[in-house]
């Protein structure tokens, strides 16, 4: 699986992840997640990848779903994928949000 970047060309911490990424040599899939957002599965697959509870893909916007079900979560970031933190990168079986950027060398 090659890397992959979901990505809002419009954010100033998804345009540094993206050339930090190819400052690394690596050149990843992007996807516009506002335009192309996930479904309910594939954010599900991206949280176990990362290893963190749906609440942690929120975006301060999102606060208030922060004390709601998985499920809850999960089905508003499909929704209305605004709410998601970004940058998510994955690589594999493993992701990160890019979050200091340097974050994403746990995945590299």
């Amino acid at each position: 699986m090659a890397v992959e970047i979901w990505h809002n060309p419009r954010c100033s911490k998804s345009r540094a992840a993206l050339a930090y990424l190819e400052a690394k040599g690596v050149t990843p899939e992007v996807r516009l997640y506002l335009k192309d957002g996930p479904s309910q599965e594939e954010l599900r697959d991206m949280l176990l990848a990362l290893g963190l509870p749906a609440s942690a893909l929120l975006r301060k916007e999102g606060a208030a779903l922060k004390g709601e079900a998985e499920n809850v979560i999960v089905a508003a970031l499909a929704v209305d994928p605004g709410l998601i933190e970004r940058p998510v990168i994955r690589n594999g079986s493993k992701a990160v949000i890019g979050r200091p950027t340097e974050a994403i060398d746990e995945i590299l």
